[in-house]
Parts: C-alpha cells; structure tokens; sequence
C-alpha cells in the first residue's frame, strides 16, 4: 500500500491543505494520506504555534470519515526537534507492509538540500511535489524521485487565518466548518 506523508505543523490545517491532499490522491498511485501534525518545524519559528494536541484535533476534524486520510501524531514522542527523515525511517520499520511518500511543497524543493539527509529521502522514498507560487527553481525538479502534480494553487496562509482571528474577523471557508467551530469553542489564536 501506498501512503503519502503530508508534514506540517497545521496551525491550522485549512481548506487548502485539503484541496491539495484531495488532488494528489485523486490524481497518484497513492492510496491513502497521512497528515502529519509536527510538533516544532527545524526550520521556522514556533512562536504562535498551539499546542501539538490542539493542532491534532484540528486536523482530525478537517479530516473527519474521509477514508482517504488519516492524522498521525508520530512525531509527538520523537526527539525534537523532529527531522523528517528520522520519522520516514521510523515509520518505514513500524509499517513495513506500507510503501511512504513524502508530500512537499514547490517552495519546500527550493530549500530541500538544507533538510537533515535530504539524499536519503529522496533515493529511499521519493517526493511528490505540488505547485506554490513564486517558488523559484533547483535541480531537483529534474531528479527521478521527484514527481511534480498539478494541484490547484491555493495561496491560502494559516498566518492570514490566524490574523483574521484575533481581529475577530469570520474565517468561514478559509477552513472546514468543523474546524472553525474547534477554534471558536477553544479560543484558539485570540
């Protein structure tokens, strides 16, 4: 079986991460995607960054019954911070009847050799990479690992959404209703 890893601190998850998930395995040889709720990215600051149980939460309401996917809180008992590919090899063990994949962004290949053992992801799994705008170019857009997907481009920020609530400002469709329910009832980002 096929997954997808879909890494992100989801902070939060919002309807373009959905779209985009939606498209992928729509459109791939995949069979299910796993969202992975990242407790503390390396590379970006953590400064507003909720709780890892609330974000969960977050993403297993987004996700809700759709077969398609699932939420994983893997890195949760890690060593942090986490790199991606200490938690691929650690799920590759725990899961061996599973083949993983990882799904990244066109902004996130730009900066991809900078990642812990970026070799080994990509001789060892492989990427499945969806557009974002203004990305800028590398060579690994040509790698044979590499799968590049038309997904729609969606330039929707959980920064933007999180701005929006503290200034009180509706965020209906920029997330799943169950989502904003979640951040409403919990005072999430206020």
């Amino acid at each position: 079986m096929k997954v997808g890893l879909f890494f992100g601190s989801f902070n939060p998850i919002h309807i373009g991460h959905l779209v985009i998930a939606s498209a992928i395995v729509e459109t791939s040889d995949l069979h299910e995607i796993w969202f992975v709720v990242s407790p503390k990215n390396p590379l970006k600051s953590s400064k507003s960054l909720l709780h890892e149980f609330d974000r969960y939460d977050m993403v297993q309401q987004a996700i809700g019954d759709d077969y398609r996917f699932r939420v994983s809180d893997v890195e949760f008992n890690m060593p942090r911070p986490s790199f991606t590919v200490d938690t691929l090899s650690y799920l590759s063990d725990k899961h061996r009847e599973k083949q993983f994949e990882l799904i990244i962004g066109e902004d996130n290949l730009v900066s991809f050799k900078r990642w812990k053992n970026y070799e080994a992801i990509l001789e060892n799994y492989g990427l499945i990479v969806y557009p974002r705008p203004n990305s800028g170019e590398t060579d690994l857009k040509s790698h044979q690992n590499v799968k590049l997907v038309d997904a729609p481009l969606l330039n929707i920020s959980a920064t933007f959404i999180r701005n929006l609530v503290k200034q009180g400002k509706s965020i209906k469709y920029l997330v799943p209703e169950s989502v904003e329910i979640l951040i409403k009832s919990r005072k999430f980002f206020n």
